[in-house]
């Protein structure tokens, strides 16, 4: 087993680091850690974008998509951006019932960050 992906019993955990694993499994539950934008220069919605894409490619990664979203919660740097945010998260949800969601202004970590979206999801 690779350091990318370790078993705990029945509690898997994938890209795992020091700090915190990208992907825990439990009990057919997928739980993603807040994702964030790589390409800091981009506006807000191509960070959301971006995230959105990494969302997808961890879902894939732990056998499941984002149409068996339980929930999620959106952290936005700037509550004005929350229309625009929202436009990009109808576009990638549509043919998907939308999770239960949460949307919570934040002081990120890293300043150039304009948002940070963790999900939770069902396996299939």
């Amino acid at each position: 087993m690779s350091n990318n992906e370790q078993l705990n019993q029945d509690i898997q955990k994938i890209n795992s680091n020091g700090v915190m694993s990208a992907v825990t499994i439990f009990n057919k539950v997928v739980y993603l850690s807040g994702q964030v934008p790589k390409n800091t220069a981009l506006d807000v919605v191509g960070q959301t974008q971006e995230i959105l894409a990494t969302i997808d490619q961890l879902l894939a990664l732990a056998e499941t998509d984002k149409s068996r979203l339980l929930s999620a919660q959106l952290y936005i740097k700037n509550l004005a951006d929350f229309s625009e945010v929202n436009a990009v998260w109808i576009d990638w949800m549509k043919d998907c019932v939308a999770p239960s969601r949460a949307t919570i202004q934040a002081d990120l970590v890293n300043p150039d960050w304009l948002i940070e979206i963790a999900v939770t999801a069902a396996q299939k």
